[in-house]
């Protein structure tokens, strides 16, 4: 087997035949759309900004190396990114190594959570106390379903381990600070866009079809096709989270 080959046990899978569906340059449902070819319309700064984000992404200079392999890992659960040919892959982890080292916090802080920087060193140290408590082993080197259950235990709340770190900050809003710097990393850019079929910033061009939700004449239609989870994760379990939706069963997730 080439090294170079994708793991087909982390590839989605074909929802007739469950074979794996081999990585792509731009996964999702709008096929053959380009945000960056629309750049020619765009304003200067927003050009100068996507472009940015596409061709120069920051390099790490909080993180050392051995964090920036544990984050990235983490990061690679949280938003797996297999379906995608290794030269499309968005950057997690530098956008966040960014923020961190210039000490940039996102807006707010809840009163219980420590500064961003602690929380991630907290967080690293009782996700590494996790994986020793579950299978006996640094978090980085265990299997990916290990390490999936890892995380699933963070989500869920029941975690085993990193007992004193918990009462040093809120374990909900942790995973909460985590999925809010991924999700901003991930969807700011640029193949994130061509992946939800986002019309671009469209500017100072602006929108024209503002009717019936019909595309704009440079985007596509979406051709929405189902498939299955990999093999090896525990992404394909469903749970009802409608309680969560209702404001005083927030309140009582995060007080947790």
């Amino acid at each position: 087997m080439n090294p170079n080959d994708p793991d087909t046990s982390l590839l989605p899978r074909d929802a007739t035949t469950g074979e794996p569906l081999l990585p792509t340059n731009q996964p999702g449902y709008y096929r053959g759309f380009s945000t960056m070819s629309q750049k020619p319309y765009w304003d200067e700064t927003t050009r100068d900004v996507a472009t940015m984000r596409v061709e120069r992404p920051p390099s790490l200079h909080h993180f050392n190396v051995e964090q920036g392999r544990f984050w990235r890992a983490v990061f690679d659960h949280l938003l797996p990114q297999h379906d995608r040919t290794p030269e499309r892959r968005i950057p997690i982890i530098e956008p966040l190594d960014e923020r961190l080292y210039q000490n940039r916090g996102i807006g707010y802080r809840y009163e219980k959570m420590p500064p961003d920087r602690e929380a991630y060193r907290l967080g690293e140290q009782a996700i590494q106390e996790e994986a020793q408590a579950r299978f006996g082993g640094e978090f980085i080197y265990l299997p990916h379903r290990q390490q999936d259950l890892v995380l699933q235990a963070l989500h869920d709340g029941k975690n085993i381990a990193g007992k004193k770190i918990w009462k040093q900050m809120s374990i909900r809003r942790f995973w909460q600070l985590l999925m809010q710097d991924a999700l901003e990393a991930y969807y700011s850019h640029p193949c994130a866009w061509d992946e939800i079929g986002f019309g671009d910033p469209a500017y100072p061009r602006a929108y024209t079809c503002l009717e019936r939700g019909e595309p704009e004449p440079w985007e596509v239609e979406e051709d929405r096709h189902e498939w299955l989870a990999p093999l090896y994760t525990v992404s394909d379990i469903i749970e009802d989270t409608l309680d969560l939706h209702l404001e005083s069963e927030q309140s009582n997730y995060f007080l947790e």
